[in-house]
């Protein structure tokens, strides 16, 4: 058993430990360690590990507080939880040192995340420029990955007050008339890997409230119509399989104080031979606008197994080589 004394000189107690201290009760109720305060002292006992993390999650809320002005139940389970998962909290770095590319977005149940190639270096910093980013690239490079990353940071620091994920439900070489269930069943897996993101990122108790409070919300675009989106991180997954139409409905579908990353792949196209894609289309007609940035990948910032890249490199020189007329070598 240890003791540690944490000094709370210029905090507000009350603000801090909750009105008849709610918010301790709340952190004594997942540690054993005893925790006190008296005057402008906090006093944590318990064994090493847990006083090492209460005083990790008290740190994290003076932080909060002190930049916020107040605290709630969900910043207090917010920060027990991710300190408990990682030994960190999720807040986002701060605006001001957002150039330094080795800085982590997010501390997340899966670990760091950052930016880790040239690629993604760039398509961070233009996440943080502008208000509408297309990231283009091949699978594997993080495009969507550091996209919700971003997009969770901006909630947790409460720049933005829910986040809106969508994919177009475009069937890839298979029928959605043959997925057994209702449409709800029918369009779950072409969100999946939206989820998938999201639950690398929160904890799944965290991700089920947002969810049904509808602070994130994970939809089919076609659900996109009609809608303004106000104070919301928006984000088009597989943006390449929307039309022309739909893009446009995507983008004059934000409103005051939202931002949108848009990611595709334009070797990816699933639409009709005859259907223009969105994705190709708009860097045409946005390539002039101010507050746009069109960020590209290539082979050099995938991120997943070894072979991925190879297996681009070798479609990308078998299509050149049928475009020049030249049969690849065998």
């Amino acid at each position: 058993m240890i003791e540690k004394k944490i000094p709370l000189a210029g905090i507000d107690s009350v603000q801090l430990l909750g009105f008849n201290d709610a918010h301790l009760q709340l952190i004594e109720d997942r540690f054993s360690a005893t925790i006190s305060a008296r005057g402008e002292v906090l006093t944590i006992r318990g064994t090493n590990s847990e006083v090492v993390q209460l005083e990790k999650i008290f740190s994290e809320l003076m932080y909060i507080l002190n930049k916020n002005g107040n605290l709630s139940t969900a910043d207090i389970e917010t920060v027990i939880d991710l300190v408990a998962v990682n030994g960190t909290s999720g807040e986002m770095l701060p605006e001001n040192i957002t150039d330094d590319a080795d800085i982590a977005l997010l501390y997340s149940k899966a670990g760091i995340v950052k930016a880790r190639t040239p690629g993604q270096k760039q398509y961070v910093q233009q996440i943080r420029k502008n208000d509408i980013v297309f990231g283009i690239g091949p699978a594997g490079t993080g495009k969507t990955y550091l996209a919700v990353a971003m997009a969770v940071a901006a909630l947790k620091n409460r720049d933005v007050t829910r986040i809106i994920l969508t994919r177009p439900a475009v069937e890839a070489g298979e029928s959605l008339g043959f997925l057994p269930g209702d449409f709800r069943e029918k369009i779950d897996p072409y969100l999946r890997p939206l989820y998938d993101a999201l639950e690398d990122m929160l904890t799944a108790e965290k991700l089920r409230n947002y969810i049904e409070k509808k602070i994130v919300e994970i939809v089919p675009l076609a659900y996109m119509r009609g809608r303004t989106l106000h104070n919301s991180f928006v984000i088009l997954d597989e943006a390449q399989n929307a039309t022309a139409m739909q893009m446009k409905m995507f983008l004059t579908r934000l409103g005051a104080s939202s931002r949108a990353i848009i990611t595709g792949d334009v070797t990816q196209i699933d639409l009709p031979s005859k259907t223009t894609s969105g994705l190709v289309q708009i860097r045409e007609v946005l390539k002039s606008v101010q507050g746009v940035a069109f960020v590209y990948f290539d082979k050099n910032d995938v991120l997943r197994h070894r072979l991925v890249k190879d297996i681009i490199e070798a479609y990308d020189k078998y299509h050149s080589a049928n475009e020049s007329g030249v049969k690849p070598n065998r």
